[in-house]
């Protein structure tokens, strides 16, 4: 169970489902990503089914119900009406009989059918459910595809973190989100991160204003959203502070369950900070696909040298 719930009208309308009966119902709450596809519930056996689930009838459960009498048919179908699933969806070759329009009427349950099979479409409902349901963080950063790696930039408001977005889009990687980032977990080890609605596609830099980054540099510099894989931070370069110059420490960040490499890029007056952010992701693409360190190398090849070894 989640902690909010999304409008059956507004997983109508996101998920292109047609609706046969939707006079009413149309306000209930999903609360749960999981799909019931009914086939003990249709046997006559209701002691585990969900009743917070969606309701999916493919061909499968439609032909067993033909093997029934009319009588019997109603009966089962009604048992599953009266505990109030939220909505019933239909895939694309299933022709319902009268009786559940009757039924819809009588439990003010809208009843959809989708334009995919039953397999295409549960998958598509469970997707979009669990992303939607999905507790949510919103963090002030910009999140852009780096070189296919979702990477958040943080850092106090003034940084240069739209500033260094921008020019790494003009180097050809892409938009996610720019002040405001959402991210949810899809499982343990699975972070996404997305714009809020409103803020899609949008950037505000300083002294410009806000710029439409589609209009200004096409559709390639914007992708809606991406996992997780960085956390870089800017911050102003302190000289008193120390600063890992060998990159062998290596510090975390968690969100909900899943860690992720945090590295902090000192900025300073003529450091070009987009192609420092560039470097680090590439640096993190080595550790994370191909199990590359190079300060790692560098350390074992100095004390090789030390111990007089080739």
């Amino acid at each position: 169970m989640k902690d909010k719930g999304v409008l059956v009208k507004n997983i109508i309308a996101d998920n292109n489902l047609s609706v046969i009966y939707g006079d009413t119902g149309l306000d209930r709450v999903v609360l749960e990503d999981m799909i019931c596809r009914p086939g003990m519930e249709l046997c006559g056996y209701l002691d585990f089914y969900e009743p917070q689930r969606i309701v999916l009838l493919g061909t499968k459960e439609t032909t067993f119900l033909k093997t029934l009498d009319l009588k019997t048919q109603k009966e089962r179908v009604n048992n599953i009406f009266n505990l109030e699933p939220p909505l019933f969806v239909i895939s694309k070759n299933v022709v319902l009989p009268d009786y559940f329009i009757e039924l819809a009427k009588k439990y003010k349950i809208a009843i959809v059918k989708s334009d995919l099979s039953t397999t295409a479409t549960s998958s598509k409902l469970y997707t979009y459910l669990q992303e939607t349901l999905a507790a949510r963080i919103s963090l002030h950063a910009t999140f852009l595809d780096i070189h296919g790696l979702g990477t958040l930039i943080m850092g106090h408001s003034g940084i240069g973190k739209s500033e260094t977005a921008l020019d790494l889009i003009k180097r050809g990687h892409q938009l996610i989100s720019d002040d405001l980032v959402e991210i949810f977990e899809k499982e343990p080890g699975n972070l996404i991160g997305t714009a809020p609605d409103i803020l899609k596609r949008y950037m505000e830099i300083r002294g410009i204003g806000i710029v439409d980054v589609v209009h200004m540099f096409g559709a390639a510099a914007y992708r809606p959203k991406k996992n997780v894989k960085l956390v870089i931070e800017l911050e102003a370069w302190d000289k008193d502070k120390y600063y890992d110059r060998l990159g062998l420490k290596q510090e975390k960040i968690k969100f909900f369950d899943t860690e992720i490499t945090k590295m902090i890029i000192p900025v300073l007056p003529g450091r070009n900070v987009a192609l420092l952010v560039e470097s680090a992701v590439l640096n993190e693409k080595l550790r994370i696909y191909n199990n590359y360190n190079d300060a790692k190398t560098f350390v074992e090849a100095v004390n090789n040298k030390a111990r007089g070894e080739k």
